[in-house]
């Protein structure tokens, strides 16, 4: 197996997992390795019999993987060294959200959303209160003492200020209220009203200082690129929750050939016969 582009690949464990029982012998580089296009990434050995029937799971699992995997990391090099949490679990079928949430803590995640994603990690799920338990409750404060009420003493005390009100004027209400136990607020001002922008995470930071709270931290959360991740950790960001940009990530394909039958060099036209010289394999099975 190789793949057709640059990248980093994911889905390596969950392949491994998948022809545990087989009698074959497979070669794999490390997961989260980059690679460059038509590098090697596994090799397997065995009677076709045996693995055949698996190829285009096997296909599926490592290209879809390793395109989460590599989107993640281009927006944690942009957000570096500030944290990047997996949110896109929305953007999928639930199905697949757990695995993508994996493949982003292989690209660099510090945590993500799903329940099963962070526990293939061995992670607690991270995540932040909704808008709707704002609505509900009807005041950011209000809410915001009662999820500190209610939610374990290890949970972080994140809480969203763009609900009803000036961000800035709700985020020093939250401060005031929960004082020490408030770790960040979090901004996900929608479209409708022109988005966070660098500029708002000033003003927020600036007055949250004046009122006596510099060490609250901003988490930002919607519609987040590299290139806006940039600008937004320059103003002072500490946090940013990636959604779309990861879960919508275009699939690192990937192709299987056959280069050995017998032991003789095969291959269809257009490739060189016999095994493709990979160094950075490594025996993982049989």
């Amino acid at each position: 197996m190789f793949a057709n582009r640059a990248g980093l690949i994911a889905g390596i464990e969950e392949t491994l997992a998948l022809l545990s029982s087989l009698p074959i012998e497979i070669d794999a580089i490390p997961e989260g390795s980059l690679v460059e296009a038509r590098e090697v990434v596994m090799r397997i050995t065995g009677h076709y019999n045996n693995f055949g029937l698996y190829e285009t799971a096997i296909l599926g699992i490592l290209a879809s993987s390793s395109g989460w995997a590599t989107a993640t990391r281009e927006v944690v090099l942009a957000a570096d060294p500030v944290p990047v949490i997996s949110f896109g679990a929305r953007h999928l079928h639930p199905a697949v959200a757990p695995v993508m949430d994996r493949a982003a803590l292989v690209g660099g995640a510090k945590g993500a959303s799903t329940i099963l994603g962070a526990r293939q990690a061995g992670q607690v799920p991270s995540g932040t209160m909704p808008h709707a338990l704002l609505l509900m409750v009807g005041d950011t404060v209000k809410a915001a003492l009662a999820y500190d009420a209610t939610m374990p003493t290890e949970a972080p005390r994140v809480v969203l200020v763009d609900t009803f009100k000036d961000e800035a004027e709700e985020a020093i209400r939250v401060a005031e209220a929960l004082g020490s136990s408030l770790q960040a607020i979090r901004l996900d001002t929608p479209r409708e009203r022109g988005g966070v922008t660098p500029h708002l995470v000033k003003e927020i930071r600036a007055r949250l200082a004046l009122a006596g709270f510099p060490e609250i931290g901003v988490f930002v959360s919607g519609g987040l690129t590299p290139d806006r991740i940039r600008a937004l950790k320059e103003a002072g960001v500490t946090g940013f929750g990636v959604g779309s940009f990861i879960a919508r990530a275009e699939p690192l394909d990937m192709t299987m050939d056959l280069k050995a039958i017998n032991g003789h060099p095969v291959a269809k036209r257009g490739r060189i016969p016999g095994l493709t010289e990979a160094p950075r394999l490594i025996r993982r099975h049989g």
